[in-house]
Parts: C-alpha cells; structure tokens; sequence
C-alpha cells in the first residue's frame, strides 16, 4: 500500500464509483460522506517501571440512520483517525449489506501491544474507555474486538464502563468472554464467515479439496478459524505468516500444531 494514501479519502473515492450505478438521493450520498462524530483521546499510562506514557486512541461513528454504531477497537502501531474514518465507514456499509439494524463505528489505539506486559495492556484498556465512556453505550456505540485485541480486554473494557456508569452494562460491547455475558461461537465467527465463502466458491468451481494450495497472510484471530476448517477438509495449507514472519512447505502443514505453536510462543 502507498503510505501516502489517504485510507478514508480512497474510500470515498469507490463511494462515488458505486453511486454511479445506485439509486440513492444525492443528500443520502452526501451524508454518507462525513462521519457523524470522530473522537480523538491522549490515554495516560503508567508503566511497569514507574514512567508515564501517553498513547493516542480514537474513535469513530460514522453513521446511526438504521441503529446504534457497531465496530472493532485496534491496537497497532499504524492505527490514525484516516484509517479508523474509514473502517468505520466500511462497517456502515457492510450492516446495510446484510440488513442489521446497526450503522458503523471503529476505534483503535496507536500502539504495538507486544511491547506491553499484561498488566500495562489492562492499564491502557480500562484507560481508554475510561477516556471514551461518554462517547459509547448499548443505545448509541456498541465497541468489539480487533486486530491484536480478544476477548480479555473486551471484558476488562465492558467492566471498566459498568464501573464508570455504576451499573452492570454488557451490552456496551461485544466479544467478552462467555460467562461475562459473550457469545459462543464469536471467536470463530469472522474466520467461519470466511470459510463459509471458500466452500460456496468450491461448489461452483467443483474443486478438490486435495488438489488446492492455501496460503495465509496473518495468522491470528480470525484466519487460524479459516485455516483450521479447511485442513480438515483436507485442503493443504503450504503457507503462513504473521507479523514475525513466514513459513512455507509444499507438502502442507498440520494446521493444529501451527496453532498450538502460535498460542505458546506468543508474547
């Protein structure tokens, strides 16, 4: 990607492309173009050593014509408010798509959390809601996991705002832990979701299984759900890397150790 790229502006960019051929009134396009609220946080920090750091976190909600906002919260070094615009915008579109009752939101923290301990990933969690609580909540902004964030800090998250509203409220956020009140099953669900997609363009190709190569580009919360399903359906996964690097073997790995690997070197 060009790093000179204005995420959200390339986003409008195919907006106008796709209003081409769509049926919307120019003030609908027009709305669609501005998020309704952007936020933009400093986040104190103590460290482990006793030392203060800021950490900048944002936080977005683009549009709520069909319902509360809906989106991720991501910890990475990259993340910045043209970004964070524009997945929000993304997330608009994709609960239109599917007809949820939610419009799209996305937040994100600028930060490597593999350079964080435990205890300093917390501090910084419950600091941002802490920054953002009035700006969320299960009737306006509905938050949810990420790139490089879990279940773990979305109930440390959903803990920190039931605090500040003093009021047990898990419905400001999705993706905690099952007896906190998540989900079964939405650890898998982006990767089964993707999964799901391989297998319809399976049927209509007629491939098999054992006659495709699979490569992988990350290999974390959501693509070890898709990796998984198709080796057991016997699909051979050659490739896979992640923010450390790469593996490769022609003859396909076993999917299973790769993840057992993954969940005991990670930092």
């Amino acid at each position: 990607m060009n790093t000179n790229t204005d995420i959200f502006e390339d986003a409008l960019t195919r907006l106008d492309t796709a209003f081409a051929h769509a049926a919307i009134d120019p003030e609908s396009l027009e709305k669609l173009k501005h998020p309704k609220a952007t936020l933009e946080v400093s986040i104190p920090v103590r460290m482990d050593d006793g030392s203060l750091r800021i950490f900048k976190g944002y936080r977005v909600r683009h549009d709520d014509t069909r319902g509360p906002t809906k989106g991720g919260i991501r910890y990475h070094p990259s993340v910045n408010m043209s970004e964070v615009k524009a997945l929000a915008f993304w997330m608009t579109c994709k609960c239109a798509v599917v007809g949820l009752p939610y419009g799209g939101a996305k937040g994100g923290i600028q930060v490597n959390p593999k350079e964080l301990s435990h205890l300093e990933l917390e501090r910084l969690s419950r600091g941002f809601i802490e920054q953002i609580a009035d700006f969320i909540g299960p009737e306006t902004d509905v938050p949810a996991p990420d790139v490089y964030t879990n279940a773990m800090i979305m109930g440390w998250m959903m803990d920190e705002y039931s605090k500040i509203v003093r009021k047990r409220t898990p419905a400001v956020i999705t993706g905690k832990p099952v007896p906190l009140g998540g989900s079964l099953g939405r650890d898998e669900a982006t990767g089964r979701g993707a999964y799901y997609c391989i297998k319809e363009i399976e049927a209509r190709k007629k491939w098999n299984p054992r006659d495709v190569r699979v490569a992988i580009q990350g290999f974390g919360n959501a693509a070890q759900h898709v990796a998984l399903p198709l080796h057991t359906d016997g699909y051979r996964v050659v490739a896979v890397s992640d923010s450390r690097g790469g593996i490769y073997s022609p003859d396909g790995f076993d999917v299973p150790s790769l993840v057992r690997t993954k969940e005991q070197t990670r930092h």
